[in-house]
């Protein structure tokens, strides 16, 4: 790997733009492939996430580099006016499934509205759901019975709880927060790579205290207490937040 590629996947894992910008002013190829990645995947795979993703995404686009599923666009740069437009134009876009790397949940036989959930895109989510997506799609089912998730899944266990936002649009429009699967391949083929069983979004929200997932113990609660209200149940008094032992 050369030092100018480096310095660019470096620039994707905060959502550099001026530096992501600088690269290819300089003469990088946005259209190339990185140790047999594109390099528009690259940035789709890191586990960071930002307002400047779909930032990042657009000046690689206009640079040249395309995407596996251009119907995606709208989606991945959390354009809501584009993505009204494309539906418009072709209404089955609401319903279509796709085929995408994920460094967490696991985007296969996914529709726009899971996407936009993994992604913490509130603004084409919220107009998906106006438009008519359907809040309890769910994936694709592995050949080991895994998966299968529904949109609301990519929301409640989210990197810096970016996808709190649309977890919440997705309840309100219906999202069922009892639904559960045998299991999510969480990080599949990543180094962190987990298989959670016996999944609903309420324990899969919990999960998120799991060390390799690397997420806020206080984000992770205030989900579940969310989630709890969204079923009706009550949530008992949490005195061990953030947890003594683990100070």
């Amino acid at each position: 790997m050369t030092g100018i590629s480096e310095r660019l996947l470096t620039a994707f894992e905060t959502h550099d733009v001026e530096d992501i910008r600088a690269v290819l002013d300089a003469g990088f190829d946005a259209s190339s492939s990185i140790g047999g990645k594109t390099v528009v995947n690259h940035l789709i795979e890191m586990y960071f996430r930002s307002d400047r993703f779909a930032t990042c995404l657009r000046l690689l686009l206009e640079r040249g580099a395309v995407l596996d599923d251009p119907h995606l666009a709208p989606v991945l740069l959390n354009d809501a006016d584009a993505l009204a437009s494309a539906v418009a134009a072709n209404p089955v876009l609401l319903r279509h499934r796709t085929q995408m790397p994920c460094t967490f949940t696991p985007l296969d036989g996914a529709t726009p509205l899971h996407v936009a959930a993994e992604y913490g895109h509130a603004e084409v989510a919220e107009r998906l759901l106006v438009l008519g997506a359907d809040p309890n799609a769910a994936a694709d089912v592995d050949a080991d019975g895994l998966n299968g998730q529904t949109p609301l899944f990519h929301a409640v266990n989210s990197n810096a709880n970016r996808s709190a936002p649309v977890m919440r649009l997705l309840l309100a429009a219906g999202a069922r927060a009892d639904v559960r699967v045998q299991g999510i391949t969480w990080g599949r083929g990543f180094d962190w790579e987990t298989v959670c069983y016996d999944v609903t979004p309420l324990s899969y929200a919990q999960l998120g205290l799991l060390p390799q997932m690397q997420r806020i113990e206080a984000d992770t609660y205030a989900n579940i207490v969310e989630l709890l209200a969204a079923l009706g149940r009550p949530a008992p008094r949490l005195g061990n937040v953030p947890n003594r032992y683990l100070r």
